[in-house]
């Protein structure tokens, strides 16, 4: 029992955060009145004061799984060899926690230096499961992991009438070296799939030009504005936004009417900023709707 506390207290105290999801998993469970899976929400003084119960679940073939709650600066990796693992450290990802899930089979998780949304989170979890071999088809922004100190309860793992202990490898609960670096890039990726998307959903091959699309000429024409210029700059920033135009080109065609009635060039400066940060925050907030 002493091994078992000490070992999810490590675990948990690495991965960090407030509150856990617990999975007690058993899919003999499933067509008869056992529930595969048992989930549970506990912080980790709950945790701990329930490893009695839970290594009596695990006794009776439930795998013990672990999460954190909600949106969170973690990334699972499973299905890893040690030499993918020592890849990552040579390279500047090394895990926070290792846990040995098998013999010679591993899962890391990666800290983040903050909180990732589930788009990120998700995208986070394939690029780093691709790049090190792990398993694409747990690679998600929520995955479970498995909880150290209990035994696999996989029939393929058991040797001579035992399963083998989850063992706790590293635990020292720190985010990775590269952590700013590669979420930068991962963000940029994150943000050009997003862009493409748009401009598939209007019909836009791949690669054209920005020239098919409308220009900031026909927002003015639009009688629907009523030649409300303010109104014409949001609506065009939002349009060219979603269509992949860059920031750059947006605050030209802005510029491309007067806007000394602004003030003078730090106030249009200000006002084309404004516009550009506005619309970002609509095409953004449109995007989240529709589930991408």
């Amino acid at each position: 029992m002493d091994r078992t506390n000490e070992a999810v207290t490590r675990q948990i105290v690495a991965m960090g955060g407030d509150v856990f999801e617990i999975g007690l998993y058993k899919p003999e469970g499933a067509g008869n009145s056992e529930p595969p899976m048992i989930p549970r929400t506990w912080d980790m003084p709950a945790v701990l004061k329930a490893i009695p119960w839970l290594r009596l679940q695990n006794r009776n073939g439930r795998n013990i799984y672990i999460r954190p709650r909600g949106e969170h600066n973690l990334s699972l990796i499973d299905d890893l060899t040690a030499a993918s693992i020592e890849r990552m450290k040579a390279e500047g990802f090394h895990p926070a926690l290792v846990v040995e899930t098998s013999p010679g089979n591993f899962q890391a998780w990666l800290k983040h230096s903050r909180r990732l949304s589930k788009e990120l989170g998700t995208a986070a979890a394939r690029a780093l499961a691709q790049e090190f071999e792990g398993d694409l088809g747990a690679a998600d922004w929520r995955h479970f992991g498995r909880l150290a100190g209990f035994t696999n309860r996989k029939e393929k793992y058991k040797a001579d009438g035992l399963f083998p202990f989850v063992m706790l490898r590293q635990a020292n609960g720190l985010p990775y070296p590269e952590a700013g670096r590669f979420i930068a890039q991962i963000e940029q990726q994150v943000d050009r799939d997003r862009r493409e998307s748009e401009r598939r959903r209007a019909g836009i091959p791949r690669g054209s030009p920005s020239g098919v699309l409308r220009s900031i000429d026909s927002f003015r024409a639009n009688p629907a504005y009523a030649g409300d210029g303010t109104r014409i700059d949001l609506a065009y920033a939002i349009y060219a936004l979603a269509h992949g135009v860059p920031d750059a080109q947006i605050d030209d065609a802005i510029r491309s009417r007067d806007l000394t009635h602004k003030g003078n060039e730090k106030r249009q400066a200000e006002y084309v900023e404004r516009t550009l940060r506005k619309a970002a925050t609509i095409v953004d907030r449109g995007s989240r709707a529709l589930g991408r």
